[in-house]
């Protein structure tokens, strides 16, 4: 490599060392979206100023209702301030002047972060929306109701189980956290709860064939007398085979298998990076075609439903 080759690899290196370590810092591509806001705001200083003065109007009226209310006193908005975010159901929201002061604090920030993000003129419509949007998720984020030391319905529970919730919370965070990654996989459900074999895909089968795109599972009739012509299922890529195996009372294979078919299921494979190449063709002939050709050779028969 002559020495002009060797710069320009090195240029190329550094601009992909500097592309990275900017991604590093700004994943979600906002920089640039900040930028214009605070133009927005230093070329329209009145509009700012104007929207701060609002707040402090408002935090200034809440400060006093709500003093109204830590004295016995019935405040300016009590009684007319019925909770409508499905996040401040629980009625101490609204009757605890402690937790009604929080919530309205919040409510009252939200409001004015949203609307000062909104209100800006001449931002570029997609930058417009990304900057409304990832405001909208921190604002949401930042609720009193998703932090156990200011929901109450969090420190009621905590109460009534001497702690056990905060327990078994920090357990499932626990269960959730990947020390090797540093992140959070949050479960949807228990994946303890099914075991296959055990309480999810009982009905016995065996891989008669495997490649690398799929195995072919044949599950045997359990009736004297058998339809003549086996059945192929082929399930959908993104399926798992067990998806009409889930459970004896509900499983469509088990019905089939108890009616006198021979069954075949093909399991796919979950891809890697090593199926990078593998295209819709290979699952036709590595899959589809090449099912049915072992199953042909297995019952002898040449004709299969799928």
């Amino acid at each position: 490599m002559n020495n002009t080759a060797a710069k320009k690899k090195a240029r190329e290196t550094e601009t992909e060392d500097s592309q990275a370590t900017y991604n590093l810092f700004d994943p979600f591509g906002l920089s640039q979206a900040m930028v214009d806001l605070t133009q927005s705001w230093t070329g329209t200083p009145e509009q700012l100023l104007q929207d701060q003065l609002n707040s402090m109007d408002s935090c200034l009226s809440l400060w006093q209702d709500s003093m109204s209310r830590f004295m016995g006193k019935a405040g300016a908005e009590e009684g007319n301030n019925k909770p409508t975010d499905r996040r401040f159901k629980h009625e101490a929201w609204e009757l605890n002047p402690f937790f009604d002061f929080i919530k309205q604090s919040y409510l009252m920030g939200a409001d004015a972060i949203l609307k000062t993000v909104s209100n800006i003129e001449g931002l570029d419509e997609k930058a417009a929306h990304k900057l409304e949007f990832y405001t909208r998720q921190f604002v949401d984020a930042m609720s009193p109701s998703n932090f156990a030391l200011t929901n109450p319905e969090v420190l009621e529970h905590a109460l009534q189980t001497q702690g056990q919730n905060l327990v078994k919370g920090f357990q499932n965070f626990c269960k959730d956290f990947d020390p090797r990654t540093g992140q959070l996989q949050i479960s949807m459900a228990d994946k303890e709860a099914f075991k296959l074999g055990v309480n999810i895909a009982t009905t016995p089968g065996q891989v008669i064939y495997q490649n690398d795109l799929m195995q072919l599972i044949q599950y045997t009739p359990s009736t004297e007398t058998v339809y003549k012509t086996p059945l192929l299922i082929v399930p959908p890529w993104i399926n798992k085979y067990y998806v009409l195996d889930l459970q004896p009372k509900n499983s469509m294979i088990k019905w089939l298998v108890a009616q006198g078919y021979t069954v075949f299921v093909i399991s796919w494979i979950n891809p890697d990076e090593n199926h990078s190449e593998i295209d819709f063709e290979d699952y036709i002939f590595d899959g589809l075609i090449t099912a049915m050709d072992v199953i042909e050779t297995s019952t002898g028969e040449h004709e299969v439903n799928a």
